[in-house]
């Protein structure tokens, strides 16, 4: 019999919203000291029953047990007091304030009357320390690393007591050097007795990190395995309902005439330095060109000068042989671009708008959907509801609004509505950033598709599997310039590695172009 103590237990945990069984009577246990995953496709319940355990909603079904003991978690705070911390996926972080302002901030430590924010900043200092964080207390956060800044808030729960950490997608916004390093902390977390709850779809990581995994479709536990006793195929499966191909089916591509010519590109960024720096590089018909590379080295500066977001300082932009330089946006659209943006909620969607008027935000104009200058919401309505139809958008109904879906149905609808518009140029930005295997499968086989169709596709993704899977070419950029382009099949996931950092291509490796 095991002697390890369960330190959280959730006993047939239901939770209902509108038309929407979330949690179906789900069952949940986690040992001291292990890394358990949760493993579901977007909108299973995984978030929603962390949740509920972090107390921001409360079940309307089932009972918690923590150490072993029954508990009522009516809000976070109550959470915080039983030793439960959760680092969420958007980061609550107040960005002109440092990392130790953002670690105390509701529980500064005093000096009289005022906050002691040398003995927070030594406080702060040793926690780094003692876990691997390597974080400078000081550093203000808009100055700091996506990364890091999830460090600041595993530190701020580590701050607050907490034996029992919930990771959100923790890995979703972080480049491949920058995921080894969480994985390297957790252990780190685990081996100073800590227990972690790791949300997640990505069994790479499981199967590198966990000890145990609940997986959850729809709302049910389908199953709760040792991660030693199963293989990602086994999990895929179990996730999705069905087998899950890894790798994109398709032919060689067939490139023809040029769609996108970028030539000599420059263009400031946010700092008031250039960000591009005379970058140049073509995509054709019938061709997907994937751009690698890590964060912040003029990928989203580039997205913005090709849409008409950034202004270009010199060179110029070529759509189907026009040039579309410091045009406006609908311009640009209109002259056949689409683009899938690198943040959904931000660039993608107005997330209090339904899902049917989503769907024409880049066309209400139109004469099919705007008769004298009044919209024929009629018109509309049947557009979207066959375009959420088409590309498997699961939506209560066309009029819920956009924030009331999970991040992969999301994702599906920004899709539907860019590709819908029939373009010579797709631009797909991090298309499958928060995704699950099965919506990551579903959109690659889009990407083919619109390939295969004659269309230019370019891919900009930080998942350097994705980009070395679904491109024909890859173009790798550091410090806003394009430093080689290579064929996939004559390249290594090292060797991409060693050029986003700056190094030089290898003799005999891949053909640089």
């Amino acid at each position: 019999m095991s002697t390890v103590k369960t330190v959280v237990e959730m006993r047939g945990i239901t939770k209902r919203f509108a038309g929407i069984v979330a949690n179906d009577n789900i069952n949940l246990v986690v040992k001291k000291g292990e890394i358990h995953a949760l493993l579901g496709e977007n909108g299973a319940g995984k978030s929603t029953l962390m949740n509920i355990l972090f107390g921001l909603y409360q079940p309307d079904e089932g009972q918690i047990l923590i150490n072993e003991k029954p508990v009522q978690i009516s809000s976070p705070n109550v959470a915080n007091e039983l030793g439960i911390g959760m680092v969420h996926q958007h980061f609550m972080l107040v960005e002109p304030f440092t990392v130790t302002e953002n670690i105390i901030l509701g529980n500064e430590p005093k000096k009289g009357l005022t906050i002691d924010i040398r003995k927070a900043q030594e406080e702060v200092r040793q926690l780094s320390l003692k876990y691997g964080l390597k974080v400078d207390p000081e550093a203000k956060i808009e100055d700091i690393s996506v990364g890091m800044q999830q460090r600041v808030e595993i530190l701020k729960t580590l701050y607050r007591g907490a034996d029992i950490l919930i990771f959100d997608e923790p890995t979703a916004v972080l480049t491949p050097q920058e995921i080894q390093e969480l994985i390297q902390i957790m252990r780190n977390l685990v081996n100073e007795g800590k227990t972690i709850i790791l949300i997640t779809h990505k069994l790479k990581e499981i199967m590198a990190v966990c000890n145990s995994v609940t997986i959850i479709r729809r709302g049910k536990v389908i199953d709760s395995v040792a991660v030693k006793e199963t293989n990602p195929d086994d999990l895929a499966a179990k996730m999705v309902g069905r087998e899950v191909n890894f790798r994109i089916d398709k032919k060689p591509s067939e490139p023809k005439e040029v769609i996108l010519a970028v030539e000599n590109v420059t263009a400031v960024g946010n700092r008031g330095v250039d960000a591009l720096k005379g970058i140049s590089f073509e995509i054709r018909a019938g061709e997907i060109l994937g751009i690698a590379g890590v964060e912040g080295n003029g990928q989203s500066e580039l997205i913005e000068a090709l849409t008409g977001l950034r202004k270009v300082k010199e060179g110029r932009i070529l759509l189907s042989g026009k040039e579309i330089t410091n045009q406006t946006p609908r311009t640009i659209s209109e002259s056949g671009l689409s683009h899938i943006p690198e943040d959904r909620h931000k660039r993608g969607l107005v997330l209090d708008f339904t899902m049917s008027e989503n769907m024409v935000l880049e066309t209400y104009f139109h004469p099919d959907f705007n008769k004298n200058g009044f919209l024929d919401f009629k018109a509309i309505d049947r557009h979207a509801a066959k375009l959420i139809e088409e590309f498997d958008v699961r939506t209560p109904s066309i009029h819920t609004p956009a924030r009331a879906l999970s991040g992969g149905n999301q994702q599906k609808a920004i899709i539907a509505r860019e590709i819908n518009k029939d373009p010579d140029l797709l631009i797909a930005a991090q298309p499958t950033r928060g995704l699950d295997v099965g919506a990551i499968e579903f959109i690659h086989r889009r990407l083919v598709e619109q390939r295969d169709k004659g269309k230019a596709v370019l891919l900009i993704s930080l998942e350097l599997d994705e980009v070395m899977n679904v491109a024909d070419r890859i173009a790798v950029i550091y410090e806003g310039q394009i430093v080689g382009i290579v064929n996939p099949k004559e390249t290594s996931e090292q060797e991409l590695g060693l050029m986003m950092s700056g190094g030089k291509r290898t003799e005999g490796g891949g053909t640089v172009e």
